[in-house]
């Protein structure tokens, strides 16, 4: 039970650092980005690219949200300003069509043959935990995404940035009234959501496989966690990420059966007793 538990917390921390960026994005912007998936696989592979030319994974982790966050920047210069108030179909759209053109370049430039990159030497090995054995590497992706909760929390709390992007987020129009650039604001936190996407493709790397298409696998579960959340809250991107990432890791372990659907069954209640999000603040 320790070791699922912990498998849990794992994966549900590999969701928050996909999750926390969308969720923002969407709550500041009212923006639905499914090409943020798209990133996340882009950064895996440029990681794998890196370490395998330089043999180090230290490299790599700053080489995967490097090119995301550049990604996120040319995205957002070229394509997501201009769609700043659109319908969302428009929006839904043009970001499942990025997802198609990722995948191409993906397919172009690595192939379709599933990859994946070795555990670090120093990561390698197991540690005891109570009594119990579980590996270092899943014990790293831990404590890099509770390291990010806290990093997020303390940059929303403490800084001016942080200050106006929750105002942003609870009332964009009148934090732009009073002179706050905004739409600075929000490129910022763009590309530091995507920078978290490419971290979270890295790290996620020795795990899983690589391969084309695994952005598709993951921005389903992210985008519930964004939803039973609710959008634009750093709590609602945490807590949404462990009630899914446990949700999905103990019911595939105790309710094979079941497990395909409890996250749909999970997301349906929550739409029904608090539309907005378990963490929203707005629209009680």
């Amino acid at each position: 039970m320790l070791a699922q538990l912990l498998n849990g917390l794992q994966y549900s921390m590999l969701l928050f650092m996909l999750a926390v960026g969308l969720s923002v994005v969407f709550g500041l912007m009212n923006f639905v980005n499914l090409a943020h998936g798209t990133i996340y696989m882009i950064a895996a592979f440029c990681g794998l690219s890196a370490a395998r030319s330089t043999g180090s994974f230290l490299f790599a982790l700053v080489v995967g949200p490097a090119v995301a966050a550049a990604l996120g920047a040319i995205f957002y210069a070229t394509l997501l300003k201009r769609l700043q108030g659109q319908s969302p179909m428009k929006q839904v759209l043009v970001t499942f069509g990025l997802i198609f053109i990722g995948l191409d370049i993906v397919r172009m430039l690595w192939g379709d043959t599933p990859q994946s990159l070795p555990v670090p030497p120093v990561l390698e090995g197991s540690l005891e935990i109570l009594g119990h054995v579980y590996p270092v590497y899943r014990m790293f992706i831990i404590v890099v995404g509770i390291a990010v909760f806290v990093s997020l929390w303390l940059l929303i709390e403490s800084t001016r940035l942080g200050a106006v992007v929750r105002a942003g987020v609870d009332d964009k129009d009148m934090t732009a009234a009073l002179g706050i650039n905004v739409d600075l604001a929000f490129f910022v936190v763009f590309c530091l959501g995507c920078a978290l996407a490419g971290l979270a493709g890295v790290v996620a790397a020795p795990l899983l496989q690589i391969y084309p298409g695994m952005d598709m696998a993951i921005i389903i579960p992210t985008l519930i966690v964004v939803v039973i959340g609710g959008p634009g809250r750093l709590f609602g991107a945490f807590g949404g990420s462990l009630l899914v990432g446990m949700s999905e890791t103990l019911g595939a372990v105790f309710y094979p059966a079941f497990a395909s659907f409890v996250i749909y069954l999970i997301l349906a209640l929550v739409l029904l007793v608090r539309p907005r999000g378990l963490f929203s603040v707005r629209g009680h």
